[in-house]
């Protein structure tokens, strides 16, 4: 694991909430805001180590906050509960299947905004609630599934482009003579 890795990942997550914040033409034809981060903290628990995901929390969690009506700091705790649930148990997950992605991608989506509510309504905060939030929580889960491969995706480009390449040397040389019977 070199800088590019951890690097990326933080920037993706900077851009992600950049994104969310400056542009709501998806939240209006949808009448729910998609959430990026939880798919990238899906693949941040998979593939960097644990020091990255944390920073994502940290950076991704902080940057929603500032950006949203959220009390700031509400949304580090449950990004960085779910990414630790799998990064202890990503040595037993299919990390390449696509399938398996998506369906990460599906359950973190689901529970990141329930975990949110269930802290802000701990703190006495009183979120607006009602059928409308079901119909929130259902877009961000499908979306999240669906955004979750195209960040494995992005980043396995990104390496192969960015990254240093990898040449694997033969001990066979083409110049060389084989000697075969006796002598």
């Amino acid at each position: 694991m070199n800088w590019l890795s951890p690097t990326s990942i933080l920037l993706a997550a900077i851009l992600a909430v950049y994104w969310q914040a400056a542009f709501p033409m998806l939240r209006s034809v949808l009448g729910a805001q998609p959430d990026l981060l939880p798919g990238l903290m899906v693949y941040a628990a998979l593939r960097s180590r644990i020091q990255t995901m944390v920073l994502l929390s940290f950076v991704g969690g902080l940057g929603q906050d500032a950006l949203s009506a959220n009390p700031l700091g509400i949304s580090v705790l449950p990004l960085f509960a779910l990414g630790l649930a799998i990064y202890a148990k990503r040595d037993l997950i299919v990390k390449d299947q696509l399938f398996a992605q998506s369906v990460l991608g599906l359950a973190v989506s689901f529970l990141n905004p329930i975990l949110c509510l269930l802290l802000l309504l701990s703190l006495g905060k009183h979120p607006l609630l009602g059928w409308g939030t079901l119909w929130q929580i259902a877009i961000m889960t499908i979306v999240g599934s669906i955004v979750t491969p195209i960040w494995f995706e992005l980043f396995r480009w990104l390496e192969g482009a960015l990254g240093p390449s990898h040449t694997t040397e033969s001990s066979f040389r083409p110049d060389r003579e084989i000697r075969r019977g006796r002598a």
